[in-house]
This record gives structure tokens, C-alpha cells and sequence, in this order.
């Protein structure tokens, strides 16, 4: 209870801990964050977003590089506010930025993960899915929409909590976001394996359209690139769950700084790093994206073309 009576106190200014009138175990988080780490994701998260918006602007992947750019935005102002409580462990304002923005940043790469899914349907053959392609699309970024809202308003109240139902409120609302993102990617990771062990079944049977971009290493190790940030993504997901379902106060998983770096700050860092380096914009060049969708009318019989663009 002592990290809740020190949060409460400092919602009144003329009450508030400080570093020089309260030792730093006393806050949220019961550390000053590392410095060098705190840089080192900063400058990363900065150089990643940048590149995704001009690989965005080269390739013309709009969703996609939207939901990549907003991701890393999230994740470095998230970080300068870890540069706040470097300052200051008990900065409001760095506490409140946290919070929020480093909670609910890894949900807008997922949304990007799940929106390549359609598209490598369309490679391999439609035929071979569960689903049709588009409803990967509107049922998973649904789902994360759902997760990132609920983080969001979890995130809020936490921030602005004045009292211990209220800072519970919060701290429950965004564990049942994250807990939603954390269902959502499983079910989408079993989908996809799904939809892989069908094509490996029938891989005598794929698109014939496509042969030359499913034989290319660019096209394979981008599908190793995907496998690589879900997991990265899943992995701090859960993480998040365990830190959040163990309260504020005297948390031993929240208080572990090195816990933090490496399944949270590493494992995103990796997920954003791998779709730069091996960007879908890349794998699927219009004209990949053309055959793709001419293989798709033939078999459906539709004139459409909502399935052309990343």
C-alpha cells in the first residue's frame, strides 16, 4: 500500500514526493530507469518510424506503414517519458505517459502483422484458408482496435487516479485489454499455422501465378520476419499481463527493471526491427500484388479489387 499512498500524495503538488524528500523505492515503478537503455530504445523506435514512413511512401503500403508509424511514435514518446523519470522517478507526468503509451504502442504492430496475413492467403491460394482473406483484416484489427481502446481507458484512469479504487479500476480495465490482445494473437497465431500446414499439404496445388515470388529468399525470409515479430509481440503481451495482475504495489514484476528491457523494450525493438529490414512493401511489388488479385477473381468470379493494396 505504500506506492498507493505515495501516488495519492502526489496528486496534491504542495504534498508530493520528489527525488530529494523521497527515496526512489517509494515510486510506481521503485527504480530510476537506465539511462543507456533508455536511449538506445529512444533513438531506435526514432530511426524505425522514420523508415517505415518512407518505405511507406516508396511502397504505397498505407495501412500498413499507418499502423507501423503510430506504433513507433507511441513506443518514443513512451520512452522520453522513461527520460522524465530518469529525471525525476517520481515525474506525474513520466508516470502518466507510461503508462499509457508503452501499454497499448505493440497493439498497432500487431495490427500491421495482421494485415499481411490477407495478402500472403492471396500468394499461396485462398482456396487453402479458413477464412476468407479480407475477414482476417476486419476480425483481428477489429479485435485489436477493441484491445487498444480498452488499454487506452485502463491507462487513463491509472494515470489520473486519486485513489485506490480508482488506480484499481484502471490497473483491472487494462489488464482485460491486454489480456484480449494476448487472446487475439493466439487465435490468430493458430490461424496462421493453420493455413500453413494447408499449404504444406497441398503445395502441389498453390498459385500458379506466384511461383516466382514464393521461391524468392526475399518473400521467405519475410514470412520467418512475421513468425519472428508475433512472437515478440506475443511474448510482451504476456508479459504485460503478468506485470499488470500483480497491482502497483510491491510488485516484484513491475519493479524489475531488467524484466522490463528484455521482454518489453527487446522484444518490441525486435518485432519493429525485422518488418523494416524485410518490409512487405518489398515482398509484395505491385506486380505480385497484380497477380495476386487477377488469381483471386478467376477463382471468385468478382471484378473487385479490394484485395490489391497492402
Amino acid at each position: 500500500m505504500d506506492a498507493i499512498a505515495y501516488l495519492v500524495a502526489r496528486a496534491d503538488e504542495n504534498q508530493g514526493c520528489t527525488k530529494e524528500t523521497c527515496p526512489v523505492d517509494k515510486s510506481v515503478y521503485g527504480y530510476q530507469p537506465n539511462l543507456g537503455s533508455v536511449i538506445f530504445f529512444l533513438a531506435l523506435f526514432t530511426v524505425s518510424g522514420a523508415v517505415y514512413g518512407w518505405q511507406g511512401v516508396k511502397t504505397r503500403t498505407w495501412f500498413f506503414t499507418g499502423a507501423m508509424v503510430i506504433g513507433s511514435l507511441s513506443e518514443v514518446l513512451g520512452y522520453v517519458a522513461k527520460l522524465l523519470l530518469w529525471q525525476d522517478p517520481f515525474s506525474d507526468p513520466g508516470f502518466k505517459m507510461s503508462v499509457v503509451l508503452l501499454t497499448f504502442a505493440p497493439a498497432f504492430y500487431a495490427a500491421g502483422i495482421y494485415y499481411t496475413l490477407k495478402h500472403i492467403c492471396l500468394t499461396f491460394g485462398a482456396d487453402f484458408s479458413r477464412l476468407r482473406p479480407a475477414l482476417y483484416t476486419y476480425i483481428f484489427i477489429s479485435c485489436d482496435v477493441f484491445s487498444i481502446a480498452l488499454q487506452a481507458v485502463g491507462g487513463a484512469l491509472a494515470s489520473v487516479a486519486t485513489t485506490n479504487s480508482l488506480l484499481n479500476a484502471g490497473d483491472n480495465v487494462m489488464i482485460t485489454g491486454l489480456a484480449t490482445q494476448v487472446f487475439t494473437l493466439v487465435v490468430f497465431g493458430i490461424l496462421a499455422a493453420d493455413y500453413g500446414f494447408a499449404i504444406y499439404r497441398n503445395r502441389q496445388h498453390l498459385n500458379p501465378l506466384t511461383v516466382k515470388l514464393r521461391q524468392s529468399l526475399r518473400f521467405k525470409l519475410f514470412i520467418v520476419a512475421l513468425w519472428v515479430a508475433y512472437f515478440g509481440i506475443l511474448i510482451r503481451c504476456t508479459y504485460r499481463v503478468a506485470e499488470l495482475a500483480g497491482g502497483w504495489a510491491n510488485n516484484p514484476i513491475l519493479r524489475n527493471q531488467y524484466l522490463f528491457i528484455t521482454l518489453d523494450g527487446m522484444a518490441v525493438a525486435i518485432a519493429a526491427l525485422v518488418l523494416n529490414i524485410w518490409h512487405p512493401g518489398y515482398c509484395f511489388p505491385k506486380e505480385h500484388q497484380d497477380l495476386t488479385t487477377t488469381g483471386e477473381k478467376l477463382r471468385s468470379g468478382s471484378g473487385g479489387d479490394a484485395e490489391a493494396q497492402v
